[in-house]
């Protein structure tokens, strides 16, 4: 191949990596322990309608993993990506470590859905996503099961209390309107 025509191909490939790298919303542009502990680009979601929850495994709000997995299978090929931060801020109801808890949500809600790293998302060294969805929604999670809704463009940050449940009607359409737009 000529010389010219490996720069140009060189040139071409690093704007596009540049445009793609630019194309991840702000929101979004973090990278994140998983529970398995292998980091995750938030990136990858770009372009999803995702539902943020902070979970733990010994509430009396713990059975919504079952409705949240129902949202996920229902939806994902829709575009909905439901996605969830084990979080012990609230009355240590989440006291296991992060191989306890992929066992714990696979065993008892056969969870399918990205679950990230155990962290803080109301005190301490607060999750710095939980930080830029709060500041978004101007909602900061009081309880576990805290629900976020953020629109495809990665602008637009929804937040519902944890009574609210996964499968609530006025819930489920919010989401539905949320995947009608482009």
């Amino acid at each position: 191949m000529p010389r010219v025509m490996r720069l140009i191909l060189a040139l071409v490939l690093t704007l596009a990596s540049s445009i793609s790298a630019a194309a991840c919303p702000p929101l979004l542009d973090l990278k994140l322990p998983s529970l398995t502990e292998d980091a995750a680009s938030l990136c990858q979601y770009q372009g999803k309608v995702l539902l943020v929850v902070n979970t733990a495994s010994e509430c009396s709000y713990t059975p919504q993993y079952e409705g949240l997995e129902e949202l996920h299978r229902h939806y994902k090929d829709k575009g909905l990506v439901v996605i969830g931060f084990p979080s012990n801020d609230f009355g240590a109801q989440e006291p296991g470590s992060n191989k306890e808890i992929a066992k714990f949500c696979e065993v008892n809600y056969g969870v399918s859905f990205p679950m990230f790293a155990k962290s803080a998302v109301a005190k301490g060294p607060i999750n710095p996503f939980y930080e830029r969805l709060a500041q978004a929604s101007n909602s900061r999670p009081r309880w576990n099961f805290h629900k976020y809704l953020v629109d495809r463009k990665g602008e637009r940050v929804l937040a519902y209390e944890s009574a609210v449940t996964p499968t609530d009607p006025k819930f489920v359409k919010a989401i539905e309107r949320l995947l009608a737009q482009p």
